[in-house]
């Protein structure tokens, strides 16, 4: 029988989505990570709280989130928004007026709610909408579904989104992060 694989506690963070993330926000020198609170984002949120190279904090909303960072990239700071597919919804305005005319390269992280199970019809509205709204403002998006492909996908977007001074969404499909899960 085959000896049992060990692992540090960090190498299994880095091989988590959320430690993805954390690690391609340091290599891209994103400092700036406000956020609207949701559960499927919360080892995130957590860890970077713990890491003193992040300025972490929790938005009354996601536009409030978006403003900061934009304010931060023209004082020279980049910056990323967590948030959940609902948030999105009140974006539309945020991101036509501010981040792409002002060529602000926001990055989104989006974790998707209204697919696969979801029980809220609203969620299930705003999931269904959002890459329309993504697409109509030429807006670039990816939707992560695999581990394997997660660090590539996050890496070339913040790179391209910093080039071209263009925003990005990054949606977390629950077939990546395991969804929000439901208690009975």
């Amino acid at each position: 029988m085959a000896a049992a694989k060990q692992t540090s506690p960090e190498a299994s963070h880095e091989q988590s989505w959320h430690g993805i993330v954390l690690q391609t926000l340091k290599r891209n020198e994103i400092r700036l990570v406000p956020y609207v609170p949701d559960r499927v984002l919360t080892t995130l949120i957590r860890n970077l709280h713990a890491d003193p190279y992040f300025m972490t904090f929790p938005a009354a909303r996601e536009e409030e989130a978006v403003g900061i960072v934009s304010g931060a990239w023209m004082g020279g700071m980049r910056g990323a928004v967590l948030m959940q597919t609902s948030g999105f919804a009140t974006l539309a305005n945020v991101l036509a007026s501010l981040a792409m005319p002002y060529q602000i390269p926001l990055i989104l992280f989006v974790s998707e709610r209204g697919t696969l199970g979801e029980f809220n019809y609203g969620q299930s509205l705003v999931c269904r909408t959002m890459r329309p709204v993504l697409d109509s403002l030429a807006m670039e998006h990816h939707t992560a579904t695999r581990l394997d492909e997660f660090e590539f996908i996050v890496d070339r977007s913040i790179k391209q989104a910093v080039t071209t001074q263009a925003p990005v969404a990054l949606i977390l499909s629950p077939l990546l992060t395991g969804g929000k899960v439901f208690d009975k």
